[in-house]
């Protein structure tokens, strides 16, 4: 959604997997990180949702941005309550359509605010709208245009994302003008306003243009800050009015900014003469000391390929979350928790969790946090917990000929019981796989586990640790895409007659289990003693897609079916 990029793979380990992102890593000091959650909230209705916003007018009510140019009321409790508006003059598609809305800072008396989309031709358009006697729906007829920017030859960058910073003026995040590499240096050039952070001044005109040039504007125009290449999302923190900025890049980094309130205006984040810390391009650029650079970057490498920069946490449900900026990569779903490491420094964790296509963190009147996914077209709660008295330092998981090793790594337990090891084929509905007794050490210890699985797609893993008083929290997912030559279990995988073929491999095994996608035991079969083939009727069975399992005392080998 956020980029346009080609990304190629190539990795062959003989006759065994492709793994394309397959470790998380822990620290101490990250073994005192908030451990993230999401928890969906609103699941059907939404089509591209691609902004969450509240009004701050004291309804609590939230408003959902859809890119194919409809928004969305719902009350505190997510409950649909209707169409607010359906924004003219949208060109959708690709990364064009509505991309943001933001309510004046006084809405609540003048019942102004203003939406930011792509329009006909494919410049970026900037509008404002009133709402109308019915607080649930916007007045279309009101709407007048304050800017319209030229956003020539290319479809992507388009940036951007609307906020009321302290100071009461608006500000507007706009990309560099799409294709690759900025060829005509838009994000530097101070008279185009492509790949820039604007401010207006919508409080002084009543007439057009709607707005006026803030006398603080560094360049007497409407540029605020420069040297950016496509800041689709960012936020000003509610507390401090710092702004952040995640800047998706070009090949190699994808970058998160940071800017104190008092040093904001006139700043250059560095495109395209830098990406990320790296040189990029600086033909006609100044020294180094002439940009900020990042608080934080990342390589861009298959999965992940484009931030979505997200906010400070400043509710007051998960007090452990506080002061957090939490981004997250649109594609790996890896979240980023950012923080102050109270000496000139930053600290950033990361944590996968699903559904990808995060596109945008927003936040309720009180400040706490939601998240929209594009992919998913949902909504979720963000939440957070603190870990249990361990410290895992390791979680990776590493191929061999009988399926997935899983190895962890601790340096610190105190009172845990044992390790659940679960997986997924989708990220959401997990599945149990066995345990793993801790040892319960001062110093820590080493543990593996083998799932033994043939299997052609993406799969997920994360353990479950549980505390002797029945408490437990989750580690962080890992995901792999796995490509199995092994011979299957169950032959054919196409089943259209009614019955499963199983090779027990002549080994032993104690039950058969076939699951659904959603984690559901379709059916179980004891299998103790036998070995050789065994026929299973599946007459009764949905057609679809399953996993067929096998348990044994030391291992489990699973396989994906397809009954017809």
């Amino acid at each position: 959604m956020c980029n346009t990029k080609i990304y190629t793979y190539q990795n062959n380990l003989a006759s065994c997997f492709i793994i394309f992102f397959s470790f998380i890593i822990f620290t101490n000091k990250i073994a005192a990180q908030p451990v993230l959650a999401l928890t969906p909230v609103i699941t059907t209705g939404l089509s591209s949702p691609i902004q969450f916003v509240n009004a701050a007018d004291g309804s609590n009510r939230v408003f959902i941005v859809q890119q194919g140019a409809t928004i969305r009321a719902y009350d505190a409790a997510f409950n649909f309550l209707s169409v607010f508006l359906t924004v003219s003059n949208v060109n959708v598609g690709g990364e064009r359509g509505l991309l943001s809305m933001v309510f004046h800072p006084d809405y609540k008396n003048n019942g102004l605010f203003y939406v930011y989309y792509t329009n006909t031709t494919g410049d970026l358009e900037l509008a404002r709208y009133h709402v109308s006697s019915d607080p649930d729906i916007a007045d279309a007829a009101t709407k007048v245009i304050l800017i319209t920017i030229p956003h020539p030859t290319n479809s992507n960058h388009n940036g951007g994302e609307l906020h009321f910073g302290n100071d009461g003026y608006l500000y507007l995040s706009t990309g560099d003008g799409g294709g690759g590499g900025d060829v005509p240096n838009n994000a530097q050039n101070t008279s185009v306003l492509l790949g820039k952070m604007l401010r207006f001044n919508v409080n002084t005109s009543a007439t057009a243009p709607y707005y006026t040039i803030p006398a603080g504007n560094p360049y007497s125009n409407e540029i605020f800050d420069l040297g950016l290449r496509n800041p689709f999302r960012w936020s000003f923190d509610r507390l401090t009015n710092d702004m952040w900025i995640g800047d998706v890049g070009q090949d190699s980094w994808e970058e998160i900014n940071y800017r104190p309130a008092a040093l904001t205006a006139g700043t250059n984040y560095g495109w395209h003469c830098y990406e990320g810390n790296a040189t990029y391009n600086t033909t006609g650029c100044g020294p180094s000391t002439n940009y900020v650079f990042p608080v934080y970057t990342y390589p861009t490498q298959n999965p992940s390929a484009a931030v979505t920069g997200g906010i400070v946490y400043r509710g007051a449900a998960y007090p452990m979350l506080q002061g957090y900026n939490i981004s997250a990569d649109f594609y790996s779903g890896i979240f980023y928790q950012t923080i102050s490491d109270g000496a000139s420094g930053w600290i950033t964790t990361t944590q996968i969790l699903a559904p990808t296509g995060i596109v945008d963190f927003g936040e309720t009147e009180d400040g706490e946090a939601y998240v929209v996914s594009l992919t998913a077209n949902s909504v979720s709660r963000l939440s957070a917990s603190t870990p249990l008295p361990v410290t895992l330092v390791a979680f990776n998981g590493t191929p061999n000929n009988e399926g997935v090793k899983l190895n962890w790594q601790t340096t610190m337990e105190e009172n845990i019981r044992q390790f659940e090891v679960e997986y997924s084929v989708d990220g959401t509905s997990f599945i149990h796989l066995g345990n793993v007794p801790a040892n319960n050490t001062a110093t820590g210890s080493a543990y593996n586990f083998l799932h033994s699985i043939m299997y052609d797609g993406a799969i997920f893993y994360r353990l479950k640790i549980a505390d002797i008083d029945g408490s437990f929290k989750y580690s962080g997912i890992i995901r792999l895409a796995l490509k199995s030559n092994a011979k299957n279990i169950a032959a054919p995988s196409v089943i259209n007659n009614g019955v499963m073929n199983v090779n027990l491999m002549n080994l032993t095994y104690n039950s058969l289990e076939l699951i659904s996608m959603n984690g559901t035991l379709v059916l179980k079969k004891e299998v103790t003693g036998q070995s050789g083939n065994i026929k299973v009727p599946l007459s009764k069975v949905a057609a679809g897609i399953y996993l067929v399992r096998l348990i044994g005392n030391s291992k489990t080998i699973s396989q994906k079916i397809f009954i017809q």
